[in-house]
């Protein structure tokens, strides 16, 4: 006999857990199923984000930033500090102390909100059937009228570069070295290389990051893009972009990284090597053939602005679909599902889907960039405004960066919005929300924001925007 539910989630990370929380919050008998077991062999839910992904490696961030202002920049405001240390064993400690404040509040939460949580996988069968096995290898199988699959993503290897032990390791090994390397290689410029290779070069580091494309950070605005590149290259960044690995060699508990760039071979020595070239779909094992739903050869699930599958009741969220592989997208897909099937007309606006790199100064950005409005041939105007010459950034010495935001040029509806700079999260987030309710430049100009405050920065570039900039010189008047 099989157990019946109302929803059955496969996967329990920030989309998965969220769902089954909002599913359980609208009335309906709902089940989580994961698989993950932590490094103390413990089975707990929070997928890749808490454990190994986004919450993890903020705290690594954190504390090597701390570390970097204690030995670098309290000079600066007249502390004097006589000697810096950091103790590695303890700041991975730390960081998994965090982790596991975290899944224990989801566990927290289902208890809460009536969600069963299931350890062990979930593999889709035909009609709606989930077969459920348990981390001893005992199965049983779920019926349920809605199942949602939330499976996430895994980090992309690559054959020039096999992962072998604690010395050539993808993100989660990055998160758990016991010491500072050296000379630590990282292939990949994109978030995840940058704020790895962040970490260790905070703590002392010689870290050279490989680029295989000839752009640095192609996705970003290219304004911000060039000033992030000056910005983590001051900081002590060697990145080289066009370079492609061609091999690795361990000898000696020492790699040589082989790679490609413009004036030909070359090659690098380097102590570890962390391969942060992106991540994929984790699909194996998840559908019987006969499941009736779809993917296409990446792996990733066919799905329609509702995630909802070619299977009536079926539904994939987070990094398992089409669009960025971020964890907010993912909730966001999750509660929408969940309450279109309670009945409820949710919609996701995947036009502003904000996206953030954790460097410091943070790159932040939602909406479009000027290269994507030029390729559709839109008119826009924008503006800008530098840290540089913000009273709050200047008197906590932390004045690297920008704000741009854009927009449209006869309505001056705003289309984008572009930060490198100080909490730079939090203020794109301001905007953003202007966006979702259609603002223009001029009603961000009109919005009277605290003084002093970085997001002053954020109204200067809005009236930047139509030459109305007070401090500082405006490209344009009107």
């Amino acid at each position: 006999m099989s157990d019946k539910f109302d929803v059955v989630v496969i996967g329990g990370g920030p989309g998965g857990y969220v769902a089954a929380i909002r599913a359980a919050q609208l009335g309906l008998k709902t089940a989580c199923i994961d698989k993950y077991i932590n490094k103390n062999g413990k089975a707990v839910f929070g997928g890749t984000c808490l454990n190994v992904g986004c919450i993890p490696s903020k705290a690594l961030l954190d504390t090597s930033h701390k570390f970097h202002d204690a030995s670098e920049e309290y000079a600066t405001h007249g502390i004097g500090i006589k000697k810096v240390d950091i103790d590695v064993p303890r700041m991975i400690e730390r960081k998994d102390e965090v982790v596991e404040k975290l899944t224990m509040g989801v566990a927290g939460l289902f208890k809460s909100n009536g969600v069963t949580p299931l350890e062990g996988t979930g593999k889709l069968l035909a009609g709606k059937v989930v077969e459920f096995t348990d981390h001893d290898g005992n199965t049983k199988q779920l019926e349920a009228e809605n199942i949602i699959i939330a499976t996430g993503s895994v980090p992309v290897e690559i054959p020039p570069a096999p992962l072998k032990e604690d010395i050539i390791v993808d993100s989660t090994g990055a998160l758990e070295f016991q010491s500072i390397p050296k000379r630590l290689g990282v292939i990949g410029a994109g978030v995840i290389g940058l704020e790895l290779g962040s970490v260790w070069s905070r703590l002392g580091s010689e870290v050279v990051i490989l680029e295989a494309q000839d752009d640095f950070l192609s996705v970003v605005d290219r304004q911000i893009a060039r000033e992030a590149q000056k910005v983590l290259t001051k900081q002590g960044l060697d990145i080289r972009t066009g370079a492609r690995v061609t091999g690795t060699d361990i000898k000696r508990k020492a790699v040589t990284v082989t790679y490609t760039d413009k004036d030909g071979d070359q090659e690098i020595v380097v102590d570890k090597l962390i391969v942060a070239v992106g991540r994929r779909p984790y699909t194996e094992g998840l559908l019987s053939v006969d499941s009736g739903v779809t993917m296409d050869e990446r792996g990733f699930i066919y799905v329609n602005d509702q995630c909802a599958t070619d299977v009536p009741g079926v539904y994939a969220i987070g990094d398992v679909v089409r669009g960025p592989m971020l964890a907010h997208k993912a909730s966001e897909e999750g509660v929408m599902v969940a309450e279109r099937i309670a009945g409820e007309k949710a919609q996701v606006n995947y036009d502003l889907v904000p996206s953030v790199i954790y460097t410091h100064p943070e790159i932040a950005w939602v909406g479009k960039t000027e290269d994507e409005l030029k390729a559709a041939g839109e008119k826009y105007k924008a503006g800008f405004f530098p840290f540089s010459a913000s009273g709050r950034a200047l008197a906590a010495n932390d004045t690297d960066g920008m704000v741009k935001i854009i927009a449209d040029e006869e309505t001056d509806r705003v289309l984008g919005c572009h930060i490198i700079g100080p909490n730079a999260a939090d203020l794109c987030q301001q905007v953003l929300i202007a966006m979702e309710f259609g603002s223009t430049a001029e009603d961000l100009g009109l919005t009277m924001f605290p003084h002093p405050a970085l997001c002053e920065a954020v109204h200067e570039a809005a009236l930047a925007v139509n030459g109305h900039a007070i401090h500082k010189a405006n490209r344009r008047r009107k």
